[in-house]
C-alpha cells in the first residue's frame, strides 16, 4: 500500500533533533515495516509559535498552492505510484494541515491524522483560524489516532461516537534499544570516559537544551536536586541546544557531581543510559515523553512530574514513581526515596523494560498500522 505522510509541524528530516521528530521518524518505519510503500508529500512547515496572524495568512497561502501542485502532480502520475492513502502526523492549532484535507479530498483517498489535540479555549484566540483548520481536518479524518491519552477527551467530543478515534502506544525500537543496553559493559566504558565514580549511584536526565518548557524542567530539576544535595548521588546530562548557558547555569550550584554528554547520538543512547540507575524528568508541558520510553527500554526506572501524558508511559509504583507536576520537593523526596531502595529500584527498572517490549515496541506498533489501514483503504 502506498501512503502519503506529512508531518505539518517539522519534517521528519528537519536538523534540529526533537521528540516529535523522533516519533515522526517512528511512525515512519512503522508504516514500512507494516509493507507499505511511503512517501514524504511535502516538508512545508505550517507552525507559527507567536499568534501572528498575518505569519498565519502567509502559511495558508503557501499551503493552498503547495496542495494544488501536489494534487496536480499525483493526479497525473500513474496509478501504482499514487497514494492510497495520507497520514498526517502531529496537528493543533499551531500547526494545521493545509494540505492532506485538499489532496485527499481530490484524489478521493482515506485522510488520517496521528496525534492530534483540540483545545476549545484556543477558539477566538490569537491561533483561531488554526484551531477551526485543524477541527475540520479531524472531523474529515477517516481515523484519528491518539498517541497521547490526554488528548483524547476533547478530540473525542470534537469527532463524536462514531469510532473514528483509536489509540496507538508511543512506540520505539524497544527491542534494538534493550539490547543496545545489554551489551557488556556498555554503561560502565561511559561512566570511565566521563571520570563518573562507579560506586555512586547516577541520575541521568535525558532532554534538549531548550528555552520554554524544557528550561523549566532543568530548573525544577536543580531545585529539586538541590534538596538531597547531602545524598551521595551524581547527575549525567544527555542533550545539547540553543539554551545550553541557561541550563548550564540552572544545574551549576549543584557542583561539579554533574557531567554533561552533549548530544549522543541514538544508536549510543541505550549504552549511555545503561549507565545510569535512575531516569529523572519532571516533563513541564510533556505531552508524554519519548525519552521515557528509551530510559524504559534500557532498564531504567523513571521519576517524573506527573503532567499531560505522561502517566501513560511511567506506571506510578511499577516501572518508576510520578509526583505532582512542578513540586520539587515532592520531587527530591521520589528521588531519595529510590535512592535508599536499591533493590525496589532494580525492579522498577526491569517492570519498566518488560512493559516498554510489550507495549511500546516498533514491531507491535506496525501491525496496529497496517490494521488501522487496511480498515479504512479496503486492505
Amino acid at each position: 500500500m502506498n501512503v502519503a505522510f506529512y508531518a505539518p509541524l517539522k519534517p521528519p528530516d528537519h536538523p534540529t533533533p526533537s521528540g516529535d521528530r523522533a516519533m515522526a521518524r517512528m511512525l515512519l518505519r512503522g508504516l514500512k515495516l507494516a509493507g507499505c510503500r511511503v512517501t514524504l508529500a511535502s516538508r512545508l512547515r505550517s507552525y507559527e509559535r507567536d499568534g501572528d496572524a498575518r505569519v498565519q495568512a502567509r502559511i495558508r497561502a503557501r499551503g493552498e498552492r503547495a496542495a494544488v501542485r501536489l494534487l496536480t502532480r499525483l493526479r497525473a502520475a500513474p496509478a501504482d505510484q499514487r497514494p492510497a492513502a495520507w497520514l498526517t502526523y502531529h496537528l493543533y492549532h499551531k500547526a494545521p494541515d493545509h494540505l492532506g484535507p485538499a489532496v485527499t479530498g481530490g484524489l478521493g483517498i482515506p485522510y488520517l491524522v496521528a496525534e492530534a489535540s483540540h483545545a476549545p479555549k484556543q477558539s477566538g484566540g490569537p491561533w483561531d483560524e488554526g484551531y477551526r483548520l485543524a477541527a475540520a481536518a479531524m472531523r474529515r479524518a477517516a481515523r484519528v489516532i491518539c498517541l497521547n491519552p490526554n488528548d483524547e477527551p476533547c478530540v473525542r467530543a470534537l469527532l463524536g461516537g462514531n469510532g473514528r478515534l483509536c489509540r496507538l502506544a508511543p512506540f520505539i525500537d524497544a527491542r534494538a534499544s534493550a539490547r543496545r543496553a545489554a551489551r557488556p559493559d556498555a554503561g560502565a566504558v561511559r561512566r570511565a570516559s566521563l571520570g563518573l565514580d562507579p560506586e555512586v549511584p547516577l541520575l541521568v536526565t535525558v532532554a534538549m537544551k531548550r528555552d520554554g518548557a524544557k528550561l523549566a524542567s532543568y530548573r525544577l530539576l536543580g531545585a529539586a536536586l538541590a534538596r538531597i544535595a547531602h545524598r551521595p548521588w551524581q547527575l549525567l546530562v544527555i542533550g545539547d541546544g540553543p539554551a545550553r548557558v541557561a541550563v548550564d547555569a540552572a544545574l551549576a550550584p549543584l557542583g561539579p557531581r554533574v557531567r554533561h554528554a552533549g548530544t549522543v547520538a541514538p544508536r549510543e543512547l541505550p549504552a549511555w543510559l545503561a549507565a545510569a540507575d535512575l531516569h529523572l524528568w519532571p516533563a513541564v508541558d510533556e505531552a508524554w515523553g519519548m525519552a521515557f520510553i528509551e530510559a524504559a527500554a534500557a532498564g531504567l526506572p523513571s521519576v517524573a512530574g506527573a503532567e499531560g501524558g505522561v502517566g501513560a508511559v511511567v506506571r506510578d509504583g511499577i516501572t518508576g514513581l510520578l509526583v505532582p507536576a512542578r513540586d520539587p520537593d515532592r520531587f527530591a523526596g521520589a528521588v531519595a526515596e529510590l535512592l535508599d531502595q536499591p533493590d525496589r529500584r532494580r525492579a522498577m527498572g526491569e517492570a519498566a523494560r518488560r512493559t516498554a517490549l510489550a507495549e511500546h515496541d516498533l514491531v507491535p506498533a506496525a501491525a496496529a498500522l497496517r490494521q488501522i489501514l487496511d480498515q479504512v483503504a479496503g486492505g
